[in-house]
């Protein structure tokens, strides 16, 4: 039943087609006869990134200011649900305040690997705290009465080649992991919109896949809001319709309207199914609007920044701390050293940048602060290359210093939208440095930025590390407030870290070759392969200290919850996140040995107590069942594991569970690596086995012509304009990195991986759909 049904009965078909895709650059379409306005969308997602000029999707042209919060990487290390619904409120807030309806995001995409470029924008490599934490930043955002936009769905798992990749998973992977905590977010955030990824899912793309979207968001979450497409990422308009798509983004200048049009005349596409896209983009579209006309409250931008502070600290985790050298006390003489205290590294890179309206930095909150600061070394240049003066001049300071904070990190180069990082290291610059410090002092503490995974081998020779990850525009100041124990630390790790980058699960296949990205490892991807295989890490999953120690007792388990007690054994309140990890001691299918099913975050005064409950869900001791299609439990004998991270377990009983114990299609002759959890050497033979059919060759044929669903990158293997297309992007990218521009060689990338179908639609037809003919034809010569 059509909610809009009289509106719809007005509109032409060519009117309806038109609304099926953007009017501008970042707004919807208008039909001012019949009474539709134009809603904007635009991006997050910790923050409003609205674009007062000249519109682009990757962050080269200056937004308005806007509050910066912690990106979703730090914020997951909160584990602190109410902490995303208020940061969500309060950009929902600022959105709103701007006339945005729908703010592009949170990202929640599952963490497969360290090195994809958006690392930094998703928030874990668990989908039960992705999900989670997602939902309620939904709620959070939702509440000022616009949209959230969660993304991208789905398995948008590298930059790598992001616009035409085809993600090769299985469908057990696919489930438990990939889907999992877009489900959360979809059944318990109840999103208006979501927005599609560029890539393929198993040879189709996933804007037009309707396992994706019929027979999962659809039918089986019972999704009810709008589906986007990412910027540009439509393929085929009408396939994308009929797969339950409603809006795609940008405009293309009436190109993709007219393919509907002449869908629906051919009988290719029913006008009932674009009558009822359209009746869905209506609803948000009066919704959202409604709401907007009626927003009268200012944003006070001094409590916004105080909330990204408040962010800020309850995000950063304490990864080390020898001898309890943090807090540091005020009469101990420190030497701040390292680029990253001045000139913060707060935030991502591509089309999250938020323009904040300040930014604190922790040489001057600490420097402010009645701490005896003796003076401040740069150290190291920031985007590497050896300057023995920095270096010199940093180590002469730290003779002088009782302490001596080293702030290292990530720069606004190594992690971005559209490019993946080349390795988990940071700039050998500054691992000289720190390496030089530590022979020459004791008492070194390292701060850390950076929004992914980074291999750390000075950890055994400094004091303390505290990773403030990206701090966003409050992050000085919180660090200040833990460095001198005014917060008491109380993040913990929403991924591992790993010794080397060689362990990872997925390094042998990462981030693909070029058509095709083979998920091997399988359902086995951050702490569930590491728990499983054994393999030491540095910092395990959910791992984070405190400035206080917190004991657990008192262990009851039912059906439907299990509940414990947390004493803060201290002298200093603080909190504490209990984690709950269930282990099937039994099963007749391939499991990791553990897998977080839940978490609680307590505050406790200084020899306080309090009993906590963790409800069990629904999934809590499933697997996704391939045979059946279906979740699937079995019958026996499960460990329930509560404790401080996946390594420290400090509570532990078994409950007998009584399942549907049907039949699956898992052998242990037939995956034998998978059952011993040995993922980094999978063959063709036991990978196909497992996804049930032959995926694509994973090379492009170099000999073929290219078509619209190549793109520039291929050039490289033609002669003549391909090549010189392709080289002009390259020399473009390393021309903006050597006159110090990063984030903007890093965009470049974007247009390097793009296809050509998207050439026309996103110049809206001034570069027509003849031209790019005649421009195929003329790379296609040799």
């Amino acid at each position: 039943m059509l909610k809009y049904k009289d509106i719809i009965s007005e509109m032409t078909l060519e009117e309806k087609a038109s609304m099926m895709s953007g009017g501008n650059f970042w707004n919807t379409t208008a039909i001012d006869r019949l009474g539709i306005p134009s809603i904007m969308l635009t991006d997050g997602p910790h923050g409003l990134r609205k674009q007062g000029g000249k519109a682009d999707h990757i962050g080269l042209n200056k937004s308005i200011p806007a509050t910066c919060f912690p990106p979703a990487a730090t914020l997951a290390n909160s584990w602190d649900l109410e902490l995303l619904d208020d940061v969500g409120r309060y950009i929902g807030k600022e959105a709103a305040s701007e006339q945005v309806s729908v703010l592009l995001g949170p990202g929640l995409n599952i963490k497969r690997n360290p090195l994809c470029g958006r690392n930094f924008e998703y928030f874990s490599e668990d989908p039960y705290l992705s999900g989670k934490l997602a939902a309620y930043m939904i709620k959070g955002i939702q509440s000022t009465g616009i949209s959230a936009c969660p993304k991208h769905y789905a398995v948008n798992s590298q930059e790598h080649m992001r616009m035409t990749i085809d993600e090769v998973v299985d469908e057990r992977a696919l489930r438990e992991l990939y889907l999992e905590g877009f489900r959360y977010a979809v059944e318990e955030g109840k999103p208006k919109t979501l927005m599609t990824s560029y890539n393929k899912v198993n040879s189709q793309y996933a804007n037009e896949n309707t396992h994706l979207m019929q027979e999962i968001l659809y039918d089986e979450w019972n999704y009810e809001g709008v589906v986007v497409t990412d910027w540009g990422g439509n393929n085929d308009r009408v396939k994308g319709l009929l797969a339950g798509n409603q809006l795609e983004m940008p405009s293309t200048g009436g190109i993709t309207d007219k393919e509907i049009v002449d869908a629906v005349r051919s009988g290719e596409l029913s006008e009932s199914v674009l009558d009822e896209s359209v009746d869905r983009l209506l609803n948000l579209i009066f919704e959202t609007r409604k709401t907007l006309n009626e927003t009268t409250e200012e944003v006070d931008m001094e409590k916004h920044h105080s909330k990204a502070i408040d962010a800020a600290r309850r995000s950063m985790v304490l990864l080390k701390n020898e001898g309890g050298i943090l807090p540091l006390q005020s009469e101990q003489s420190v030497a701040i050293i390292g680029d990253f205290a001045k000139n913060p590294r707060y935030q991502g890179a591509g089309s999250s940048l938020i323009n904040p309206t300040k930014v604190d930095n922790a040489w001057d909150q600490l420097s402010q602060s009645g701490l005896t600061v003796i003076g401040y070394e740069q150290g190291f240049k920031r985007f590497g290359g050896r300057i023995n003066t920095l270096k010199n001049n940093a180590l002469k300071l730290a003779k002088q210093a009782d302490v001596i904070l080293v702030f290292l990190g990530l720069d606004e180069g190594s992690e971005a939208e559209g490019s993946d990082r080349e390795n988990m290291r940071l700039r050998e610059n500054q691992l000289e440095l720190v390496s030089e410090l530590t022979k020459v002092h004791e008492y070194i503490v390292v701060v850390l930025s950076g929004g992914s995974a980074i291999e750390m081998p000075f950890a055994k020779n400094v004091k303390a590390i505290l990773h403030g990850y990206l701090g966003g525009q409050g992050g000085g100041s919180a660090l200040r407030d833990i460095i001198l124990g005014n917060y008491n630390p109380s993040g913990k790790l929403a991924e591992t870290y790993p010794l080397k980058y060689e362990d990872v699960s997925s390094a042998p296949y990462y981030p693909g070759l070029e058509a095709t990205s083979e998920h091997r490892e399988s359902i086995y991807i951050g702490y569930r392969y590491f728990d499983t295989k054994k393999i030491p890490v540095l910092f395990p999953f959910g791992h984070g200290l405190s400035y206080t120690e917190f004991h657990y007792d008192a262990l009851k388990i039912t059906d439907q919850f299990v509940s414990f007690t947390i004493k803060n054994i201290g002298s200093k309140a603080g909190e504490e996140i209990a984690q709950l990890y269930i282990k099937a001691l039994a099963s007749t299918v391939f499991r990791p040995n553990k897998e977080l099913k839940g978490f609680i975050k307590v505050y406790l005064e200084a020899n306080e107590s309090k009993e906590v409950t963790i409800d069990l869900g629904e999934h809590a001791f499933s697997y996704y069942n391939t045979l059946i299609n279906g979740w699937s439990v079995e019958s026996g004998s499960y460990e329930l594991q509560v404790g401080s991270s996946i390594d420290d377990i400090r509570l532990s009983d078994t409950m007998e569970i009584k399942g549907d114990d049907a039949e699956h299609s898992y052998d242990q002759a037939l995956h034998e690596k998978y059952y011993a959890a040995d993922v980094h050497n999978i063959n063709d033979q036991e990978f196909h086995q497992l996804l049930g059919y032959t995926p694509p060759n994973p090379s492009w044929d170099r000999k073929k012509k290219l078509g619209y669903n190549d793109t520039i990158a291929q050039g490289r293997y033609k002669k003549g304009l391909g090549k010189v297309l392709y080289l002009i992007v390259i020399l473009a990218n390393k021309f903006l990195f050597l006159i110090g521009k990063p984030l903007q060689a890093n965009n470049v990338m974007f247009i390097k991986n793009m296809p050509f179908r998207q050439i026309p639609r996103f110049s809206q037809g001034k570069i027509s759909k003849r031209m790019m003919d005649r421009v195929l034809k003329l790379i296609n010569l040799w």
